[in-house]
């Protein structure tokens, strides 16, 4: 279990891919360029399996944890972590309406 206080340290803001392509070093992972207004950070994330076409994920906005520490994955630095679920396949989580990129997720 964790506290009220140690959630609220997660920094957790909406963005938009800008671009998502499968890297040749990783059958699971995809690179992904995510806007967030002020910045665009690369997020590496293992969901190549569920999203064999990368290019639909373009223009999905998307809750990303950014204040986590960069790491190394195959060679490629992800500065963030997508929020996903699903058991059998990865699901992308969406806003329900098109915001700011940036915008901190309450």
């Amino acid at each position: 279990m964790v506290n009220i206080d140690d959630f609220l340290k997660l920094d957790i803001r909406v963005g938009t891919i800008i671009s998502a392509e499968k890297i040749p070093e990783g059958d699971k992972l995809l690179k992904l360029q995510i806007d967030f207004g002020d910045e665009t950070r690369q997020i590496m994330s293992g969901i190549a399996e569920s999203y064999p076409d990368p290019n639909e994920l373009v223009n999905k906005q998307i809750p990303v944890i950014i204040n986590l520490e960069p790491r190394i994955l195959r060679g490629y630095e992800s500065q963030g972590m997508i929020l996903a679920t699903g058991d059998e396949k990865v699901v992308l989580l969406y806003p329900s309406e098109k915001i700011h990129n940036g915008s901190k997720v309450r």
